[in-house]
């Protein structure tokens, strides 16, 4: 046996195959679920692998899951593995444009994918022509001839049966591109099970073997449940998901996002661990506790974690508030490298984003790949278990992963500061970063400044092009429902108890919404197209 994902979560599978796996809410407020255990997940996942193999899909081979979440993407993501095909995620509100991309980039052949999104498979489909098997989930008039998801499984067989697999198999993790095309982070799945799956141990002791994982199932006990919120095509929320399954224990999904039912779930499962993604998805839940769900039982919840975006001190003291049993952790990790740490607890109270990082994590000086020392900026780094590089991108590969001290190392796009006791103070991504005058500022800084004002519901800062300082901060802000509408200087006035006064936005830009991706990442690209529309 080796630490190959499909291997290990077979070896749970064995030790606990009457334990509830998986519960999935289908469309908030109609009360339809399915509830499957281990034997059963597996038994659905071993149907779609030989279905795959059957199709002529081979070992190395890529598979899109362009889907919404659901039984039929972790189910597929399982079948995967255990025939050796690379899942690759797609993003679901990709246009034909940029499914294009995508599909021709991952060099998919073939593709899951759910019925509401057939228009768009169908107008990309002539322009990818690696692309020769798919499988839709759900129905829909323009694609019925496409086989569909339960055809699929109607026809295999629900018995294991598959060739040996290895720790070296991979698994494609696309990026986000808020900042750029994305690009798909190419990992052996040993890798990632120590780096993204915290070796079978996230808060402890990463296993010594693979055989030691079911083992520490079977001398456990159920009771956690997991409920990853985001969409589980952003990567983290699949992992997450991986995380509840090497524990042996209950993993929930939602369809999507919904605050009011995703209480609603917390409270009827039993909810003790839950993962979102930053303020974007916690003030919602918030809002619903303080209003329409207020009284809802929320007392089972042990943990709430956020990656991909932070959770701002303020919005982590009103919740807090209203669920003081809750522990809140900023976890700070990438496609690129997994888990590399998690904010300390004064994190974001009138300071930066400080992380007590991982032994395998450093800040070094992107162009000699040296720790920096102490005060000095430089670039996020991790060595050990990293990816093998992005897939189709060699140049980009160049640039991002290096071998130094006989060991193979990952520069992350963020710029950081390390202090005497090695706690990293992240400043935010270097490509967003703003030149205002020669003074660098990064946007997370000043929005964690914005989200602190009374008034501020969310916020994005981006740097638009000025004559006297090369750029200037701007801050596009939503705005509190019922709130007065502040004037820049009301925002200059707050910013200047947090910032340096280079730092405090000189443009305000006041927006219905704002913009973000459906897991709450930032898109900054809209942001600037909004501030700088707003200063002609």
């Amino acid at each position: 046996m080796e630490y190959n994902l499909a291997d290990l979560f077979e070896s749970v599978v064995d030790v606990v195959p009457d334990r509830e796996a998986l519960v999935y809410i289908d469309h908030p407020g109609t009360g339809a679920e399915r509830r499957l255990t281990y034997a059963e997940l597996d038994a659905a996942a071993n149907r779609i692998g030989h279905h795959l193999i059957d199709a002529g899909i081979r070992p190395g081979e890529h598979l899109g899951l362009h889907l919404y979440n659901g039984v039929e993407y972790l189910q597929t993501v399982l079948g995967c593995l255990k025939a050796r095909v690379v899942p690759v995620n797609v993003n679901y509100r990709y246009v034909e444009e940029e499914l294009v991309y995508l599909y021709r980039d991952a060099d998919l052949v073939a593709l899951v994918f759910d019925a509401e999104f057939g228009d768009r498979v169908a107008a990309a489909l002539p322009q990818c022509p690696k692309l020769r098997h798919l499988v839709r989930v759900g129905e829909t008039a323009d694609m019925a001839s496409v086989l569909s998801f339960s055809e699929a499984e109607a026809g295999s067989s629900a018995e294991r049966g598959f060739p040996a697999r290895s720790g070296d198999d991979q698994f494609i993790i696309y990026t986000g591109g808020t900042t750029g095309m994305p690009k798909g982070v190419m990992w052996r799945q040993e890798d990632l099970f120590f780096s993204g799956l915290g070796g079978g141990a996230p808060t402890g002791e990463p296993v010594k073997k693979p055989e030691e994982l079911a083992e520490r199932v079977a001398a456990g006990g159920s009771g956690i449940t997991f409920f990853p919120t985001p969409p589980l095509m952003h990567g983290t929320s699949t992992l997450t998901s991986f995380i509840g399954f090497n524990f042996g224990q209950r993993v929930v999904i939602h369809r999507k996002f919904v605050p009011e039912e995703v209480l609603r779930t917390v409270e009827k499962e039993k909810v003790t661990s839950m993962s979102l993604v930053g303020d974007a998805m916690l003030r919602p839940l918030i809002d619903a506790l303080k209003g329409p769900m207020k009284g809802t039982d929320c007392s089972s919840v042990f943990s709430v974690s956020s990656s991909g975006a932070v959770m701002s001190e303020t919005v982590r003291r009103q919740f807090q508030e209203l669920l003081p049993g809750a522990m809140l952790l900023n976890n700070y990790g990438s496609s690129e490298s997994g888990f590399n740490g998690t904010a300390t607890a004064d994190s974001g109270a009138g300071q930066s984003f400080r992380i007590r990082v991982n032994a395998r994590t450093q800040v070094v000086d992107p162009a000699t790949h040296e720790a920096v020392a102490v005060g000095e900026v430089g670039r996020v780094a991790q060595c050990g278990h990293v990816p093998l590089g992005y897939y189709n991108d060699p140049r980009k590969t160049a640039e991002t992963f290096f071998e130094k001290d006989g060991r193979r190392w990952v520069l992350l796009g963020d710029m950081a500061t390390v202090d005497e006791e090695g706690v990293v103070t992240v400043l935010g991504r270097g490509s967003q970063c703003i030149n205002t005058g020669g003074e660098k500022v990064y946007p997370e800084e000043v929005e964690q400044a914005l989200k602190s004002h009374p008034d501020v519901y969310d916020a994005l800062v981006a740097g638009v092009p000025d004559a006297q300082w090369g750029n200037h901060v701007a801050a596009v802000v939503q705005l509190r429902e019922g709130a007065s509408r502040p004037s820049l200087e009301d925002i200059q006035s707050h910013c200047r108890t947090h910032l340096a006064g280079y730092k405090i936005p000189r443009q305000l830009v006041i927006a219905e919404t704002i913009r973000r991706s459906p897991s709450g990442k930032a898109d900054y690209r809209w942001a600037k197209e909004v501030a700088v529309a707003a200063d002609r």
